[in-house]
């Protein structure tokens, strides 16, 4: 860990970070206070001010022009689609939405800032309040959103650095939490369900990885008790829910240390370095007054009236929670699957894709183990995309729809479901049994032929059965579908052993 500003050395709390009765500790004397602010990339074709493509992965400094490199004498123009979309997200949090509101000029210096400035909304954002619930039950307030253009971005190399500048003018929403959350844990929910809004919401592709989805938070601690905030530190541009967890934990134990050692927290701007696990600093933070805001001069106030809100209102799609509801009348799913399986879009329309392939061979609830986990585990095993899964719905569905048809046993499905998962679905399921010959017996003679022969193979196992050692029978059933290589139909070998059973304990 760095030392303080001001000189002083601290211990390590890196060196306990991963000690949970440490963080217990911590956590009895101080009360973490986290907000967040979250940088929304719209799903715009062009850039807020210019006609410029938003697409990622050009060639550096492809996607620019006079406006967006900050040429004298240019001006910009307001995106009418990035609205639209930043009054869509106001109307599914419930924020309060401003007929009028202004956008002004943050001034700072970095290579990445061609103008010297960034256009955003300060004082007079478009939207102000919201709420957004968490898995615990807790609502977390917001404090505002509002619309800004993104910054380039510095590529650092081994002896030099460059400055790509086509994220330059990207449109974002910045979504500003009150400072309302007190766990690492809850501070990662609190983003995948909106990034789960605003996928659902389709103004937003939600990607990590890409920057198009990315967090800064703001933490300090207090004695428990205390009503007065302590002093925050921002955490810059953190782009994992692991690493935000990860950040926010050390974040909490570095400021504990740096109480309990006398010393005083420093308001600073941090970075995380997801290799040590720690954060350092970048810089002292700077206030709303070191950027002297002002309005932007080539820039009408920006007017929402009523008519176009009502116009976003009209095309909002189904939301994460009313569909998390929706699933558990419907389906019949608990509250913790409903919740999984609506946390993303795609994946939500997946499951119900295979709930109407399969058309009632197998109950809902059997569809949704199925998804969330063999599926999901290849999902993430693999690195499949979701909007383009390499199994299909309807792959799927046929193969879930065999066991309830009765044509194969479950282990069978699973063992043809890695097969798929690895080579590629090809043939569907019904040709991949057919031609592995994996068709279920369901023949009762046959089935009692080789339940006997696996009773004469166990003459001592049998014998404690018999003796009254009943958990013996899972063994039998466990026995004859390994002789049959899992092709038994496992609900009539449950009856015939239990016949067969039942005979010689009487016999």
């Amino acid at each position: 860990m760095n030392a303080p500003l001001n000189g002083t050395k601290t211990s390590r709390p890196s060196e306990a970070a991963g000690n949970k009765p440490q963080e217990a500790t911590v956590l009895d004397r101080y009360e973490p206070v986290i907000g967040l602010e979250v940088h929304c990339q719209l799903k715009t074709r062009t850039k807020l001010f210019c006609g410029c493509s938003t697409a990622f992965g050009g060639l550096p400094n492809h996607n620019t022009c006079q406006i967006c490199l900050g040429h004298p004498g240019v001006l910009p123009v307001l995106n009418s689609e990035a609205v639209n979309f930043a009054i869509r997200f106001a109307l599914a949090i419930g924020a309060d939405i401003h007929e009028t509101s202004v956008f002004a000029r943050k001034q700072y210096f970095y290579p990445d800032l061609p103008k010297g400035y960034q256009i955003t909304q300060f004082d007079l954002p478009y939207c102000t309040g919201g709420t957004m619930t968490l898995a615990s039950g807790k609502t977390v307030r917001l404090m505002r959103a509002h619309l800004e253009e993104d910054a380039g971005k510095n590529v650092h190399g081994d002896e030099s650095s460059y400055v790509d500048l086509n994220r330059a003018g990207v449109p974002l929403v910045e979504i500003v939490s009150q400072p309302d959350i007190r766990t690492p844990e809850d501070a990662a929910d609190y983003l995948k369900r909106l990034r789960s809004l605003v996928r659902s919401l389709d103004i937003c592709d939600g990607n990590l990885e890409e920057g198009s989805f990315r967090c800064d938070a703001n933490i300090s601690i207090r004695p428990k008790g205390q009503e007065q905030l302590g002093t925050r530190c921002e955490i810059k541009n953190l782009n994992s829910f692991r690493n935000i967890e990860r950040a926010i934990k050390y974040e909490i134990l570095r400021q504990a240390d740096v109480l309990d050692h006398g010393q005083k927290v420093i308001q600073q701007t941090m970075l995380f370095d997801a290799a040590s696990g720690k954060t350092q600093a970048m810089r002292s933070k700077e206030e709303s007054h070191d950027y002297r805001y002002f309005p932007e001069p080539d820039l009408l106030p920006l007017r929402i009236d009523a008519a176009r809100i009502e116009r976003q209102r009209q095309v909002l799609p189904e939301l994460p929670e009313a569909m998390s509801k929706r699933f558990q009348e419907k389906h019949g799913l608990s509250a913790y699957d409903a919740a999984v399986l609506t946390s993303d879009k795609d994946l939500a329309n997946f499951y119900e894709a295979v709930v109407a392939r399969v058309a009632g061979a197998v109950t809902e609830k059997i569809v949704a183990n199925w998804v969330t986990s063999e599926y999901l585990r290849e999902v993430n095993n693999r690195s499949w995309d979701l909007t383009s899964p390499p199994i299909t719905s309807d792959h799927l569905g046929e193969l879930i729809a065999l066991i309830g048809k009765g044509v194969i046993s479950g282990r069978i499905a699973k063992t043809l479901f890695e097969e798929m998962a690895e080579k590629g679905p090809g043939k569907g399921a019904m040709a991949m049994v057919e031609e592995q010959g994996l068709l279920q017996v369901s023949d009762s003679s046959e089935i009692r032929g080789v339940i006997a022969k696996v009773l004469d193979s166990n003459p001592g196992q049998l014998a404690e059965y018999l003796g009254g050692r009943d958990k013996l029978f899972g063994f039998f059933v466990g026995q004859t579908m390994k002789v049959s290589g899992g092709k038994m139909n496992p609900q009539l070998v449950n009856d015939v052993l239990k016949e067969l059973l039942d005979a010689r304990r009487q016999g």
